[in-house]
């Protein structure tokens, strides 16, 4: 049995797609829930073993309030969840964090590679505007904390930009990245983006709950790839959209 969370269980158009899962129909329940309200995700919990907290706001631009609007939600939204998993006694929880909490760190040495050692530094993404880098660094950290204090397990799996097959029929903000190549910019920067599939980001999530010995944190990304490749293999395969020009 699975508990999902959705903003309104009755919206059967919205939550078709999730319905039509396999044995979604003996095994599949879907709770009304907002991470801003405690008791809402404590109900969802509930009688679970094991929990994924994916949830978090991505924004589509300027962030005009991004203590309300992004960090709030994302910070308390966290602990909401880890509050209501610790209540209901949950084995192991896995909080999706993202590759944005290990990235944005100028102190870091040139010279060696970004592990799961580095964290996003606060004051730099302040100082950036960078926003949602300063929500998930500031979750994820939060996270560690709170397992520190209360003895809950707590597993945290960094992906970069995830792509891949969409389960729902409308467009997220990850494949908004590549909605926007087809037809989105005039120019653009030719820098590198690190991607991985949502197929692998599944299966690295499973891995993390049910192997005993994973603990900690986990970066997951597959591909580096500049923009100006990725607009060549679009190209090659939607020769007719209005990509960059240079």
């Amino acid at each position: 049995m699975v508990h999902g969370t959705v903003r309104d269980p009755a919206d059967n158009e919205k939550n078709a797609h999730l319905k039509k899962l396999d044995s979604a129909a003996e095994n599949l329940q879907l709770f009304k829930a907002d991470l801003l309200d405690y008791e809402s995700i404590s109900a969802a919990i509930k009688g679970c073993d094991g929990v994924f907290h994916v949830a978090c706001p991505v924004p589509p631009g300027k962030v005009p309030n991004p203590e309300k609007d992004l960090i709030e939600p994302a910070v308390m939204g966290t602990l909401n969840v880890l509050k209501a998993a610790s209540k209901s006694k949950v084995e192991r929880i896995i909080v999706v964090s993202s590759v944005a909490a290990v990235a944005c760190n100028p102190n870091w040495s040139k010279d060696k590679v970004k592990d799961e050692e580095c964290w996003s530094d606060e004051e730099f993404c302040k100082t950036t505007e960078n926003w949602y880098c300063l929500a998930k660094t500031r979750a994820e950290s939060e996270a560690f904390e709170y397992s520190k204090k209360t003895g809950l397990d707590v597993v945290t799996v960094c992906p970069s930009l995830i792509l891949g097959p969409l389960l729902q029929p409308t467009v997220n903000a990850s494949s908004m990245v590549i909605v926007k190549l087809l037809n989105g910019y005039e120019t653009l920067e030719n820098r590198f983006r690190l991607i991985v599939d949502v197929r692998d980001v599944a299966e690295a999530l499973i891995l993390a709950y049910e192997n005993p010995k994973a603990s900690g944190r986990y970066i997951c990304t597959s591909h580096e790839i500049k923009f100006q490749d990725i607009v060549n293999k679009l190209r090659d395969m939607f020769p007719g959209y209005d990509y960059p020009k240079k």
